[in-house]
């Protein structure tokens, strides 16, 4: 992305890749949820986060290591605490891999989408003026509008990811095929991008530095300590 990243909550561990992939391993009972029926959540699931200008798309391929119901590997629009979005590949309780999202507008709903016949997911988020768009899809090419919503939040939009074990001892995701584009989507139901080209993470985010030594990987994925 053309914009630094940060750990706004840093995980238990992480590393970068080759062919700019992201690996973040959650610790046990991490969350993001502000639960309706109570009055107390949880906002303690590590978020790497960056502030891109405009709208934008955002998209990974998502593979995700389950063992516990609810674990997960999440893209992310964060406003603030209580004005926030993340679209998640996740295990159901029924221990089958499902693309799930939820929206929080200043406590959170829950949607579950569609299961997975395997263990990765093309995950993709869009902003468009005050509008963001969820999509996801089985191959990378055809994308599904699974929802489209307002934060209703005048707070700079960030991006970026993540991963939860809410009811596990921890939970570890990758996330490659990372692609960028500093435009409005082209059609918000198909998903169709029309001609706009896309910026793939390894030419876009080159541009905003180097990553810090400690991971050991040149990447393209700027962070900001």
């Amino acid at each position: 992305m053309p914009t630094p990243l940060r750990w706004e909550v840093p995980p238990r561990s992480w590393s970068t890749g080759k062919a700019s992939s992201l690996t973040v391993t959650a610790g046990g009972k991490t969350d993001l949820f502000l639960d309706p029926e109570r009055t107390t959540g949880l906002l303690n699931a590590p978020r790497l986060l960056g502030t891109p200008q405009g709208d934008f798309l955002a998209s990974a391929r998502v593979t995700v290591g389950f063992a516990a119901a609810h674990d997960a590997g999440v893209l992310l629009l964060w406003a603030h605490e209580r004005a926030w979005a993340k679209l998640c590949f996740e295990l159901s309780r029924e221990r089958v891999p499902t693309v799930a999202s939820v929206v929080t507008r200043g406590l959170s709903d829950d949607r579950r989408s569609f299961e997975v016949d395997g263990d990765h997911v093309w995950l993709r988020v869009s902003r468009l003026g005050r509008l963001c768009a969820f999509h996801a899809s089985t191959d990378g090419t055809s994308w599904h509008l699974l929802r489209s919503f307002s934060l209703r939040s005048t707070t700079e939009l960030a991006v970026g990811f993540s991963a939860q074990s809410p009811a596990g001892d921890g939970c570890t995701a990758v996330f490659d095929d990372i692609r960028f584009t500093p435009r409005r989507l082209g059609d918000l139901r198909s998903g169709d991008v029309e001609s706009v080209e896309s910026v793939e993470s390894d030419a876009a985010l080159s541009r905003a530095g180097q990553m810090p030594p400690r991971t050991g990987v040149a990447s393209p994925l700027t962070y900001v300590s």
